[in-house]
């Protein structure tokens, strides 16, 4: 696998509704813990349509990796100016992260016309990737159930791989036990 999507629940829908939130840290090392056995297997881009929350920390996270492995992270929003509407504090990170990725392009030039345009982002991300990573609980689906249906729908061998609230169980678990405090 050379080329992965990787997309997931944007922070209101967990529950997360500030930047310095402690569970963003438990996600993010989740999220870096599968990305650097894909990297050690070969993979090459990671790429996302940068939407706030697992898409923007998986941003954060390649950035940080590019300095320990050869990798490559690419935003491709649905359309132009997709952050107009996020908090500002979100916009400014946002306008910082595709001013250094390695690529960036917006699937539609403008703004937002439509529905339409998440469905083709859905559909194109699918395409132009050899597999993905989804943070996702079966329960609670959220937006991200919309790239799921879309990379269901991939003729051929897609492979799937999801964060479940359990494997996120398992990252709290080893991050509590690498503190020595939490022997003492």
């Amino acid at each position: 696998m050379k080329i992965i999507t990787v997309t997931g629940y944007k922070p209101m829908e967990i529950g997360i509704f500030k930047e310095n939130d402690p569970k963003i840290n438990f996600i993010k090392a989740a999220i870096e813990k599968r990305l650097i056995g894909f990297i050690e297997e070969g993979l090459e881009w990671v790429i996302v349509s940068g939407q706030m929350g697992v898409e923007l920390w998986t941003a954060e996270i390649v950035l940080d990796l590019k300095d320990m492995y050869d990798i490559n992270i690419g935003i491709f929003p649905p359309f132009e100016n997709q952050e107009s509407r996020w908090p500002e504090s979100l916009q400014e990170k946002y306008q910082e992260l595709i001013s250094v990725v390695d690529f960036y392009k917006p699937i539609y030039q403008g703004d937002y016309k439509g529905a339409f345009q998440f469905k083709a982002k859905n559909m194109w991300m699918a395409d132009k990737s050899d597999g993905c990573l989804l943070l996702m609980d079966d329960e609670f689906p959220g937006s991200n159930r919309f790239f799921h249906e879309a990379a269901k729908a991939v003729e051929g061998d897609y492979p799937m791989y999801v964060i479940t609230p359990t494997d996120l169980d398992d990252v709290v678990e080893e991050m509590k036990m690498a503190d020595p405090d939490y022997w003492d």
